[in-house]
């Protein structure tokens, strides 16, 4: 049996910098899977549908991958990718995120499908958390880097990038 986890948070910063911190390896790397004092030690991101993600993570002196592929990009409103972690037995799941423009910023929704029913719990739990990660890094971000949403993303789709986790 599975289940599906939903999540939702409003951010102060734009739809297009929210859907940027997911696709820019140098913000992801600080927030995805991350933690405030341990943020990735590797973070390969190729921004196009059927382009894939690698986010290494050192957990307790162990390497745990985060891997799968884009499914959809669509700036500044909606991403959606597959999801493996090799610190799991369970196959591969669907993470869609949802982005709503506001009058002052925006709002997330996440929903993470094909979960184990027994850990829904906790991965809510961790959902929550790194989406208040999320909240952090881009409050802590001195200016609104250019738009990848608006601006790269065409541009990225036609550079694949080699992922070799």
């Amino acid at each position: 049996m599975t289940g599906v986890v939903r999540v939702e948070r409003s951010y102060r910063a734009s739809a297009a910098r929210v859907f940027d911190a997911w696709l820019d390896p140098a913000i992801a790397g600080r927030w995805l899977f991350a933690t405030a004092t341990q943020p990735m030690a590797r973070v390969d991101i190729d921004a196009r549908v059927d382009g894939e993600y690698c986010l290494v993570e050192r957990r307790a002196g162990t390497l745990v991958l985060h891997t799968g592929a884009y499914v959809a990009l669509l700036p500044p409103r909606r991403l959606a990718f597959t999801l493996l972690s090799s610190d799991r037995a369970e196959p591969d799941s669907l993470v869609t995120v949802g982005i709503t423009p506001q009058r002052m910023g925006c709002v997330l929704a996440l929903s993470h499908e094909g979960l184990p029913v027994g850990r829904i719990r906790e991965l809510k739990a961790r959902w929550i958390g790194i989406l208040y990660g999320l909240g952090v890094t881009l409050d802590a971000m001195p200016s609104a880097p250019k738009s990848l949403a608006l601006a790269e993303v065409p541009a990225i789709t036609g550079e694949a990038q080699c992922i070799t986790c």
